[in-house]
């Protein structure tokens, strides 16, 4: 699999967003893109999602549910010890340990979510776990690893060889300085429209690494880093948690959807809330990254960020591809 932050390093920062050649020909200001209808569908975040999205694929071109479709699409980064913001493999706290977040939503509005979870690779089947088999709809820390295991999931050891040696590296300065678009804090957030028009969404991440051990950032919460309105749409968020929670993004997405914005400005707005707080705040925007990305009834699509640098994968009938997002810092 290509590894994110060599992709991102050869991306074109200043470029506008660009379909891949599906897209070829369009007017630019319908690159970055406003999908036309298309059922079923599935986007997620990074460029990994092209792969997950594969998985999700197999479900949705089946007739099958968007909810096991998101389950199966994001395990594949889940179960992948390449990649090392997600799952298995994922960056360890500064105490050197990993600890992962992980948030699932479906069409009725069911909710499930484990935070700050150790030694279970996959954190969305035990967020699911949550949302069917307990009267909750979050469980943290050990409560959250005892329930897993009684669930019958198997506890092991979550902490690669590459990532123990890059914790052992931090220490030796203890610098906490998160970067945009460095795969330090990044996410996979799957949405997906299915055959039935139906939505669900699923989020999951080790979170920043490095980051203060207890530390939860947007994923796991429903509202921020993912919700789903099955009368609406559904959005997901990648990039600085801590900002993201900030304005309740993912539902503010979903809200100004059904104000009537295309999935597309509704991502803009969100952005442009974190930016005007960033600045309220006088924090350097450059040093926040923050993505969306959008879906709504119709099969209709959008993504936005603060800075270049941000892609998203979509699979539809017409193929699975990974497209760059416009963003707000040019």
């Amino acid at each position: 699999m290509t590894n994110r932050r060599d992709f991102l390093k050869t991306a074109a920062m200043a470029s506008v967003a660009a379909a891949l050649p599906s897209f070829t020909g369009k007017p630019e200001e319908e690159n970055n893109l406003e999908g036309k209808g298309n059922k079923p569908i599935v986007l997620s975040t990074w460029n990994f999602g092209v792969q997950a999205n594969g998985a999700a694929w197999e479900v949705l071109k089946n007739n099958g549910r968007a909810l096991d479709a998101v389950e199966a699409g994001v395990k594949i980064p889940e179960g992948d010890p390449k990649e090392r913001s997600v799952g298995y493999g994922g960056r360890p706290d500064r105490d050197g340990r990993v600890t992962l977040d992980a948030c699932i939503m479906d069409e009725y509005a069911n909710i499930g979510s484990v935070a700050c979870l150790e030694y279970i690779k996959h954190p969305i089947s035990v967020a699911r776990a949550v949302m069917e088999k307990t009267p909750h709809v979050m469980l943290v820390g050990d409560g959250a690893l005892q329930f897993a295991l009684s669930q019958g999931f198997v506890k092991e050891n979550l902490l690669v060889e590459e990532s123990e040696k890059e914790w052992k590296e931090w220490l030796k300065t203890s610098q906490y300085k998160p970067i945009a678009n460095i795969e330090n804090h990044d996410t996979i957030g799957m949405i997906a429209l299915d055959s039935h028009g139906n939505l669900s969404g699923a989020c999951t991440t080790s979170g920043m690494a490095f980051k203060m051990h207890g530390r939860v950032g947007d994923s796991p919460i429903i509202g921020a880093g993912l919700y789903v309105d099955n009368e609406i749409g559904a959005a997901t968020a990648t990039g600085h948690g801590e900002e993201v929670i900030r304005i309740a993004g993912c539902h503010l997405v979903v809200e100004l959807m059904r104000q009537g914005k295309s999935p597309q400005k509704a991502c803009e707005e969100a952005v442009s809330r974190i930016v005007k707080l960033t600045k309220l705040r006088n924090k350097n925007l450059k040093d926040i990254q923050v993505g969306f990305i959008a879906l709504n009834k119709k099969g209709e699509f959008g993504a936005y960020c603060v800075q270049g640098g941000f892609n998203f994968a979509v699979n539809d009938a017409s193929g699975n591809r990974l497209i760059d997002a416009d963003y707000f810092l040019k």
